[in-house]
């Protein structure tokens, strides 16, 4: 991405207080949620809370938010417009905007992921075994560029304890659709973590509306290797014999890093494995590619990578012919970005970072703008803009 500019960054950053938080509201053509607790959280994130927490350190400031969203009473959201209701795999989805993996890994907010509105989570990185992750600090931010730097290494309280909280979530009758994001614990020898893949399957799986196998975070060792198609199918093949009865939709979640000949390889294996779809992208490690270059050690995600992410987003749609469901991740914090991603190639929409700098409001401004843009361009589904920008795909 030439021309990008370039920023260093030797310290760990703090957010501005001045940043927009957003307003909560309902559904992407409803007026303003009445709920007097939606009223009080949002003013609450707004001032005092954000621009005390964004004076500390980013993964302390990550626990109190989700302290706070744990709180949060269940109640339902309005409607959604019918222009945005998306079906893949026979599921229904009331809106294509969902919460990446990263900012749940244990489900433990989910009651709030719902009243905002997202159309869908996705909980995780779960791992099997309970595991701390990499040593702390291991979260920065990067505030002029609307990033964070991670190195997390999946800190996870294991399935078996994250299982019930699932379980209630689906007691709870959410409209919101679950995603479950698998990853392997970091001390699993490379002989056994397939193993890993298939016990989360396992045990997991049938609470899911459908499956992402994580092959890409830059934080776990030796992980995106499992990326080739010959070692993706390994687990591919794993994950569905573990659940035979109740097989749920699968995707792989692929690396931003990837080259074009490696990208081609992963999609004809995706299509021949009959993948039900890609989660596109993770975060980088080529940061000078995105215009930022930082002294500590992760991935990076938030603004810089919208492009990046847009880029693959296309390539894979293109690779796999329109044939399999894209969920774009990646740079999103606006409408606009997540169009950028529909007419690139994907059938929905996650981000995580846009939401630590823009707040719980961002979801509603994303339905909002995804109606008017879906109008402007004489769509009348989100189905219709869908690699839109592609042109015709052969």
């Amino acid at each position: 991405m030439q021309g990008a500019r370039k920023i260093h960054y030797m310290h760990r950053e703090v957010a501005p207080n001045g940043a927009n938080f957003g307003g909560l509201r309902g559904g992407a053509g409803g007026g303003k949620m009445r709920h007097p607790m939606l009223q009080l959280a949002q003013a609450t994130y707004a001032w005092p809370l954000r621009p005390l927490m964004f004076r500390l350190d980013p993964e302390r400031t990550h626990r109190m938010t989700l302290a706070i969203l744990a709180r949060m009473p269940a109640f339902s959201p309005a409607p959604d417009p019918p222009e945005l209701r998306t079906t893949l795999w026979g599921v229904t989805f009331s809106n294509p905007v969902g919460l990446a993996a990263g900012l749940d890994k244990d489900a433990r907010a989910a009651a709030a992921w719902n009243a905002l509105g997202f159309g869908f989570v996705e909980v995780g990185t779960i791992t099997p075994r309970p595991q701390f992750g990499n040593p702390r600090p291991r979260m920065w931010r990067i505030p002029e560029r609307r990033a964070l730097v991670n190195r997390l290494g999946f800190p996870s309280d294991g399935m078996e304890a994250v299982k019930p909280r699932v379980q209630r979530m689906r007691a709870q009758g959410l409209r919101m659709r679950i995603g479950l994001n698998f990853g392997p614990n970091k001390e699993t020898p490379p002989e056994r973590v397939v193993e890993d893949y298939a016990a989360l399957a396992s045990r997991l799986g049938p609470l899911a509306d459908f499956i992402v196998v994580n092959l890409s975070s830059p934080n776990t060792p030796a992980l995106r290797a499992w990326q080739a198609p010959e070692r993706m199918r390994t687990i591919v093949e794993a994950v569905r014999a573990a659940q035979p009865q109740s097989r749920r939709p699968l995707m792989v979640k692929l690396s931003p890093d990837l080259e074009e000949r490696e990208l081609r390889e992963i999609c004809a294996a995706a299509i021949d494995l009959a993948l039900d779809g890609i989660v596109a992208t993770n975060t980088t490690l080529k940061r000078e590619e995105v215009g930022v270059a930082a002294s500590f050690e992760g991935g990076l995600s938030g603004a810089p990578l919208l492009e990046r992410a847009s880029e693959v987003i296309g390539q894979i749609y293109r690779n796999t012919q329109g044939r399999l469901p894209i969920i774009g991740v990646g740079g999103i914090a606006s409408a606009e970005d997540a169009y950028a991603h529909i007419r690139a190639g994907a059938s929905m929409v996650e981000f995580y970072t846009g939401f630590v700098y823009r707040g719980p409001g961002l979801v509603r401004e994303i339905k909002e703008g995804l109606v008017r843009l879906l109008n402007r361009d004489g769509f009348s589904s989100i189905s219709e803009a869908v690699g839109s920008g592609q042109g015709k795909v052969t």
